[in-house]
């Protein structure tokens, strides 16, 4: 399963998580295999200057992402999430680790705008 997270900077599992999906400057890529942490992969977000909606689903899905983490998005991001097949959970906060660990403990689940 891979997981991508929004976040802050490109400092991988020590990046604070990006209250946004859509407007983060990097996404943090995360491989689980056996319930633990794999491949740890950082990548620009292609569309954090020029953002329109629907674009960065688009992209997260490309990566091969199958859940997507981050602080909050909105109605739109959900539907377009859901009709791609990647599971949106909102809420995440503190660094991408601790989102990660909260997501795997079942701690962190659920998406609202």
């Amino acid at each position: 399963m891979r997981i991508a997270i929004s976040a802050d900077t490109a400092h991988g599992l020590d990046a604070n998580v990006s209250p946004h999906f859509g407007r983060c400057p990097f996404y943090t890529l995360v491989d689980i295999e056996d319930g633990q942490i794999g491949s740890v992969e950082t990548v620009a977000n292609p569309h954090f200057l020029d953002h329109v909606p629907g674009v960065v689903p688009q992209f997260i899905h490309g990566q091969g992402a199958h859940v997507m983490l981050s602080g909050g998005m909105g109605h739109r991001a959900l539907a377009f999430f859901a009709d791609l097949g990647v599971l949106p959970v909102t809420g995440a906060s503190g660094t991408v680790r601790d989102a990660l660990t909260a997501y795997l403990e079942g701690a962190l689940s659920g998406a609202a705008p």
